[in-house]
């Protein structure tokens, strides 16, 4: 069967490879279920690694396999599998467990270990090839009424437990109650963080690069959340004018941004950061102001990446709620379909170069 594949390590090496069709013969105790791919969500990780800056391949392999955001629909189950049968509709996590304790209570995504693994990411193949094989498990089901903008769910879950840990944290002040939030970003993760701390209650401010009105302040202003230009009004200015921010969700692939953001954090503050950022830049950043403020502050700054199950069931929540309350909206950020994995190339033309791009995903395979 065809897959899209990388040769780690070298630069623009995307390639369409071939691998054999899965049985589910390859998963102990007839806890094995076959998955057809049908859509695969791709992003700046897939970029990253097509540029050689990461990835690593399964063993026994010289590719690697990308396509971490996946959605897909259950064809075959093994004897012992009840969670799931053919015809559900499901998505897969992406992480997968290691040797540290939180990998054996399911909290892998916390893992201790130096090595982690990553389907379609780092020594695991990823979802863009027409079937996959996997233990129920890592396979979450999704309502047949989401079925037409799951492929979401992946980043969904990367928002989600972002937003659920700082909660958790906060715990420790017994009556936090967050009013405003700050979202840096009004790409696919910044427009999905906005969305569900709007739904949260929360009053929300996302801030992004191009001046408004244009495709993704119109998505922000149909959440009922304020859209603020950076070329137009500084982080200072506005979190003087709309702040104190509870939270700040940083999702701007854009390191600097986020010492600025600690800079403005309300008291008894959160600060989510959620990109993933690679090379050397340096900066000069007003150190003892920071470290002060969130010293008498008693602010917080937490990472999320990649997912545990848990949080990608939250994001199915999430996902149902937006669909009740902004009927159509989800679907709007599907904005460059790719059909066939054969058009690979026209997939990296499109994350690298289309404008007005929000979610570029593939349609691999018929449901």
């Amino acid at each position: 069967m065809k897959a899209v594949a990388v040769l780690p390590g070298k630069a623009d090496s995307l390639h369409l490879a071939e691998l054999p069709k899965p049985s589910l013969a390859e998963v102990p105790n007839g806890r094995g279920v076959v998955v057809q791919v049908l859509q695969v969500g791709v992003d700046g990780t897939d970029k990253e690694i097509n540029a050689a800056e990461y990835g690593q391949a399964p063993p026994g392999f010289d590719f690697l396999v990308i396509g971490h955001e996946c959605f897909g629909r259950v064809v075959e189950v093994g004897d012992h599998v009840t969670e799931l049968a053919p015809g559900d509709y499901v998505v897969p996590t992406v992480r997968r467990p290691g040797t540290s304790p939180y990998d054996a209570i399911g909290q892998y995504d916390m893992t201790t270990d130096e090595v982690y693994y990553e389907r379609g990411i780092n020594l695991r193949h990823g979802y863009l090839t027409e079937y996959v094989v996997d233990e129920p498990e890592y396979l979450v089901k999704v309502p047949r009424g989401l079925k037409h903008v799951a492929v979401l769910l992946e980043p969904t879950s990367v928002i989600e437990k972002g937003i659920l840990q700082a909660y958790e944290i906060q715990r420790r002040l017994k009556i936090w109650r967050p009013r405003r939030a700050a979202v840096l970003g009004a790409g696919t993760i910044g427009l999905l963080a906005a969305m569900s701390l709007r739904m949260r209650g929360l009053e929300v401010t996302s801030f992004g690069r191009s001046p408004a009105p244009y495709k993704n302040s119109d998505l922000l202003a149909e959440l009922g959340a304020r859209y603020v230009s950076t070329a137009e009004m500084s982080l200072g200015q506005a979190a003087a004018r709309y702040g104190p921010f509870d939270v700040m969700f940083e999702a701007t692939g854009h390191a600097p941004i986020v010492f600025e953001a600690m800079e403005h954090l309300g008291k008894n503050g959160v600060l989510i950061l959620s990109s993933v950022t690679g090379g050397g830049r340096q900066i000069q950043v007003p150190a003892d102001m920071i470290n002060l403020g969130f010293v008498l502050g008693n602010k917080v700054m937490v990472g999320t990446v990649n997912a545990n199950r848990d949080y990608f069931e939250a994001g199915v929540y999430d996902l149902s709620r937006a669909e009740l309350e902004f009927p159509g909206w989800l679907s709007k950020l599907l904005t460059h379909p790719v059909d066939g994995l054969e058009r690979y190339r026209e997939m990296m033309r499109l994350l690298t170069e289309a404008k007005g791009a929000i979610k570029v995903f593939v349609n691999v395979g018929r449901p």
